[in-house]
């Protein structure tokens, strides 16, 4: 087992990549973007972030490597996985699927019809090292290494993470799966996650987060790339159900060309503090991005989540429906921006955002940027908070249904347009958690 952790410098940076054998490139990025660590502050946006950087494990491998078959992945991982119920003990199930636990890859394995069609889907490590010239082409190009103090971190000691690129005019017609498993306290995880979907083609990626209850605090510091050419359409469907003690600080943010389609289904459901605001760049005309989503706070949670959407050229759309529940005294906060630049003419923008507080402890606010340098686009903006909606319990209460089943079914009925977009596996799922939350 190789660690690195507490008070990091440049040595354990480079001692990062060495293990990892990469290129010299990648190391000096990695200093570049340690040293930018040091410089930056914390975000001047969203909830009071205290996070104990000198207590964080870094770089943590338990494993001698990637097993494609999943009889060979290390005894204790495969019982972790199955425990939570995240990945299914038959082999049969696991074609197109990717496990992380704690700082690397431990399970992938390709699908037939992928290879077929030439598509690329690999962990992000591996892709350095076997396609170096498309992932340079790509890497660090959208989310930029010095944006803020955590895509720095992440710059300077990722790992892992997901490598996908789909070529033109090329369907995916299932989805493709990962699961990222944080399983030690004080454990930090920076995946890097690089999805390039070619012209005219279509692709569907989903991933699962989660970890155990420990009282000291972890941290997750993700980023997200992806580049959706002409005509071309991604899905990136998440639901996180790390514990109470994980920061999740993720960066995301796509590039949409000419006709083509961007779609965040984002879930948020742990977590104690939660910053993530999927991003579309509508780059191109005709281009499109929707972001559903929901934000789940409970007790001492603090989501705070939106989306931000750029239009940046003619007779593009966007659309964001954001979903939230707040109970016990959690925290549950719409933050979400949209410009439409001078040059988007015609440009659409429709944002709803829903907030349900479960008692009088809980708290949501609504804090939209909306910028429009055009006259003849189209943005609105609705909003509401409420409370739980005691006509509809009493109605069905009058059915004979019980209290708390009736709460059940209107807070379901509450997440039902994101459920939806769910596949079914995934919206059990997702009951399932919502049904042990309150």
């Amino acid at each position: 087992m190789t660690t690195i952790e507490k008070t990091l410098n440049k040595d354990k940076v480079s001692q990062i990549s060495k293990i990892k054998n990469e290129p010299t490139w990648m190391k000096n990025f990695r200093l570049k973007s340690f040293e930018k660590f040091e410089e930056l502050g914390q975000p001047n946006f969203g909830p009071f972030l205290n996070v104990p950087f000198d207590t964080i494990t870094y770089y943590k491998k338990i494993s001698d490597g990637i097993k494609n078959d999943w009889e060979q992945v290390d005894k204790k991982i495969k019982n972790t996985f199955h425990k939570i119920g995240l990945i299914d003990a038959e082999e049969k199930y696991l074609d197109g699927v990717g496990a992380q636990f704690e700082s690397e890859v431990v399970y992938h394995h390709m699908i037939e019809e992928l290879e077929k069609k030439n598509v690329i889907f690999c962990d992000t490590d591996t892709a350095l090292k076997k396609y170096p010239d498309l992932f340079k082409k790509y890497f660090n190009h959208l989310v930029s290494y010095d944006e803020n103090k955590y895509t720095a971190l992440n710059g300077a000691v990722w790992s892992g993470g997901t490598f996908i690129y789909v070529p033109p005019h090329t369907k995916i017609d299932r989805p493709l799966q990962s699961y990222f498993r944080l399983n030690s306290k004080n454990m930090g995880q920076f995946e890097r996650t690089l999805i390039i979907v070619d012209e005219d083609s279509e692709v569907h990626y989903m991933e699962g987060c989660t970890a155990p209850t420990y009282s000291a605090s972890s941290l997750h510091a993700a980023v997200v790339e992806i580049f959706v050419l002409k005509n071309a359409k991604c899905r990136y469907t998440t639901i996180q159900n790390w514990s109470n003690d994980v920061m999740n600080l993720v960066t995301k943010r796509a590039i949409v060309e000419e006709g083509g389609l961007m779609e965040w289904i984002d879930g948020n459901i742990g977590s104690g503090i939660n910053m993530k605001y999927p991003c579309c760049i509508l780059n191109g005309d005709k281009a499109k991005g929707n972001c559903i989503s929901i934000a789940v706070a409970k007790g001492n949670q603090i989501q705070d989540a939106g989306a931000k959407m750029i239009h940046l050229a003619s007779d593009t759309k966007s659309s964001i429906i954001s979903k939230s529940i707040a109970s016990d005294g959690g925290n549950a906060t719409y933050r979400g921006t949209v410009k439409i630049s001078k040059n988007a003419k015609r440009a659409k923008s429709v944002i709803k955002c829903d907030t349900i507080l479960l008692d009088d402890k809980s708290k949501s606010d609504t804090i939209p940027t909306n910028i429009v340098n055009t006259k003849d686009a189209y943005l609105e903006h609705e909003a509401s908070v409420s409370k739980l909606d005691q006509d509809k319990l009493f109605y069905l209460m009058s059915r004979g249904i019980s209290l708390e089943k009736a709460k059940e079914l209107v807070i379901m009925g509450f997440l039902d347009r994101f459920r939806e977009e769910l596949p079914m596996e995934y919206a059990v799922e997702l009951t399932h958690l919502m049904k042990n939350y309150f």
